[in-house]
């Protein structure tokens, strides 16, 4: 504590826009308040100085406790600062728009050193430097970094995105027939996994839920690109409504990659497994398959959830006995394109 002895103690002194902003060297609290009216211009008289980070005054008994470089606000009488919460208030109500107001953001948030402070601000920071509206390569090229050339429009991007997951799917779908000891069996399971890649074919691999230019009731998202979690397989909406939009920067299109298209039914422990049994006495063709399919790849028994709320523990929830074979009730049904029912 320089200040009991005497010896001068470097501060930061700023004022209340933050626009001005200079190193101080001062023994007591009279001497820092002369030597900060002087550099920003503000009258002696009534002047006080607080604590930038929650507004606290700062007294000459308090001035000595100062940690070296503690960053202060220089008032007139007739100021006030309420904290940090206080800056960014005043940012949000300045004439600033566009790039202005993230070049401050980012000079606020270059400044701070508080950890909790520098998530709020990089919060808002990325909320600000939101581009969702632009949807070509040339009009936002930093979304872009890291994407195939091939993909000119974010929304091409995102299609393909989506239809990887389904992909991956059918995927893991064809690897079970590696453990198929039955010929027989192996033979009809086959037979089903081809009619469920020409089912997705014509559904295009139903990448239309992440496409924001699709139709309403084929996509998750709005028509500006925002998603919301639907919240556990257990539940009926998310709890932390959590959402994101990675249409509007390329650091949320990585986010965004976290977030699971989670099964209900278990694709794993129960979906699959179920189509096995359901072979070991029965042709493909007696197999209802569209029920299946809904399982594996629609939004029939599809979630999208925040990585939070991606329970990764049993679910045991299990298929629908009467509707695994074909019967009078289900056979003439279409087969499903892209469900417009939603999962609550």
């Amino acid at each position: 504590m320089f200040g009991l002895f005497g010896k001068n103690k470097p501060l930061k002194v700023r004022d209340l826009t933050g626009h001005k902003k200079y190193g101080v060297a001062a023994k007591d609290l009279n001497e820092l308040l002369k030597k900060g009216c002087k550099l920003l211009q503000l009258p002696l008289s009534g002047a006080y100085v607080c604590l930038y980070e929650d507004g606290v005054i700062v007294t000459e008994k308090f001035f000595p406790t100062l940690p070296d470089n503690t960053e202060l606000v220089l008032l007139s009488r007739e100021q006030s600062w309420g904290g940090v919460v206080c800056d960014i208030g005043q940012l949000l109500n300045t004439d600033r728009h566009g790039d202005g107001l993230v070049k401050a953001a980012k000079a606020l948030l270059g400044d701070e050193k508080s950890a909790k402070r520098r998530k709020i601000l990089s919060d808002l920071l990325r909320t600000l430097e939101d581009r969702s509206e632009l949807e070509s390569r040339e009009e936002d090229e930093d979304w872009f970094t890291g994407v195939d050339t091939r993909f000119k429009t974010k929304s091409a991007y995102m299609k393909s995105n989506c239809e990887s997951r389904i992909r991956g799917y059918m995927k893991e779908v064809d690897d079970a027939s590696k453990n198929i000891q039955k010929a027989k069996v192996r033979e009809e399971f086959l037979k089903t996994s081809k009619s469920l890649v020409e089912m997705l074919k014509t559904a295009r691999y139903n990448g239309s839920y992440f496409d924001r230019t699709e139709k309403e009731p084929n996509r998750l998202c709005t028509r500006e690109g925002w998603f919301t979690c639907q919240g556990a397989f257990d539940q009926k909406v998310c709890q932390s409504l959590h959402s994101i939009n990675p249409y509007g920067s390329r650091e949320s299109r990585i986010i965004f990659s976290t977030w699971n298209l989670d099964h209900r039914i278990e694709k794993k422990r129960t979906v699959v497994p179920a189509l096995l049994e359901a072979l070991q006495n029965h042709k493909s063709t007696n197999i209802n398959l569209n029920y299946f399919y809904q399982l594996l790849f629609t939004r029939e028994n599809l979630k999208l959830v925040h990585i939070v709320c991606h329970k990764k523990g049993a679910h045991n929830l299990l298929c629908d006995d009467r509707k695994i074979f074909r019967t009078a009730n289900n056979e003439d049904k279409a087969k499903p394109k892209v469900k417009k029912k939603r999962l609550i």
